[in-house]
């Protein structure tokens, strides 16, 4: 009897020797989780550089001034590519991953050459609470983020593809 109730916790085959025909989740099936969910959060990050860049063109909208041309094909490009960028995400899919590193790679190629080509002016570095300033540090912040969005796609794209096998 004292046997008994001793065992009664633990289901019959169960008794630890047999963790070695246990599976094991591949690396890879846990390193595209991670990047995923990295990219989750760095396409969040984007979202909120686009939102301020669009509200740098209302606020000049508001202003009576025309809006920069480039500033709002990089938004629509940007928001394009982050819906694709979402989905490709979501639903494991290479394709809308790398139209996505490639659209939001365009988007803050053509707001930094824009900044490259305006006429920045010292003053604008210098009083921190200008429109100029804060659009020179949401494209700087889009930059950044677009080289860590570069690294965790592609390490994402590589990882979801299935492994080679050796011939």
């Amino acid at each position: 009897m004292n046997q008994r109730s001793a065992v009664r916790g633990r289901p019959s085959g169960t008794d630890g020797s047999d963790f070695s025909y246990r599976m094991v989740v591949d690396s890879r099936y846990t390193k595209v989780a991670k990047a995923k969910s990295r990219l989750a959060k760095l396409i969040i990050v984007q979202v909120v550089t686009q939102l301020m860049i669009a509200a740098n063109v209302f606020v000049s909208l508001s202003k009576n001034e025309s809006p920069d041309r480039v500033s709002v094909v990089s938004l629509g490009i940007g928001f394009v590519s982050v819906v694709a960028g979402e989905l490709g995400r979501k639903k494991s899919r290479s394709n809308f991953l790398k139209f996505y590193v490639f659209g939001s790679s365009m988007a803050i190629l053509l707001s930094v050459a824009y900044l490259a080509m305006s006429n920045l002016q010292l003053e604008a570095f210098q009083n921190f609470t200008s429109l100029e300033t804060l659009k020179i540090a949401v494209v700087l912040l889009g930059f950044v983020v677009q080289l860590f969005v570069i690294g965790t796609t592609i390490s994402l794209i590589k990882n979801m593809a299935p492994p080679k096998r050796a011939s």
